[in-house]
């Protein structure tokens, strides 16, 4: 076991939060409810429709979170980082309900997992709770531009967005951007070629080069060709 000081060193400047729990309870805490886990790239974390077994806090690497099936269609909600937490797990632990989504480590990635009772221990101390109440905003708000996404934009417009915001190359594979966009490969390989063939970006091998991003831009926003 970790000595509870280095594990409240490195987790306190992800979640300063942590600052403003007892100091007894969190240590206490730390030296006898929580585990930590290194687990490898493409690890299955936790499944859909299955009890959550605690509530994890992320020292490093990333986790992606998506409903559907770990190895077939699904839909990427969100990620989880060193420093942020998950709310299918937060929500699951609060409702006493089965999870709503599956979770796999998209980097080596290293957590604390806190047991439900400990959770429920730092949650009735008020300035934790509202910290984690506040997350949940947060995801709420991400969660609706994805349903509304989903719901009324075409699949091109996504997939420009997708492409953006990452610089001038894209290290992502055609399977990893149809599961952040919830479709299927060959679909998205078809409109990377349609964007090639418009001059808008280069194909290379697990990446892709931006060649015309303001055209990605003006797609995105919905203002492309039809």
């Amino acid at each position: 076991m970790i000595p509870t000081a280095p594990l409240a060193d490195r987790l306190t400047p992800l979640y300063p939060v942590l600052d403003d729990l007892p100091t007894a309870l969190r240590d206490e805490v730390l030296q006898h409810h929580a585990t930590t886990l290194r687990v490898p790239v493409g690890q299955l974390l936790f499944e859909q429709g299955a009890p959550c077994r605690g509530f994890p806090m992320v020292l490093s690497g990333e986790v992606r979170v998506a409903r559907g099936t770990p190895k077939g269609r699904s839909l990427e909600l969100y990620r989880v980082t060193p420093g942020e937490l998950c709310v299918a797990s937060t929500s699951c632990l609060f409702g006493h309900t089965a999870l709503v989504a599956h979770g796999a480590t998209v980097a080596d990635t290293e957590l604390v997992v806190l047991t439900p009772e400990a959770f429920g221990r730092w949650t009735a101390h008020e300035p934790f709770r509202r910290y984690v109440f506040g997350i949940f905003a947060d995801r709420l708000a991400d969660l609706m531009a994805l349903a509304e996404a989903v719901a009324f934009q075409r699949l091109d417009q996504r997939l420009a967005a997708a492409l953006l915001g990452h610089g001038a190359q894209v290290l992502r594979t055609h399977q990893s951007l149809a599961d952040e966009l919830g479709t299927v490969r060959e679909i998205v390989t078809r409109l990377l070629k349609r964007f090639e063939r418009d001059g808008w970006i280069a194909l290379g091998r697990e990446r892709v080069d931006i060649v015309d991003a303001q055209a990605l831009r003006t797609l995105a926003a919905g203002d492309g060709p039809r």
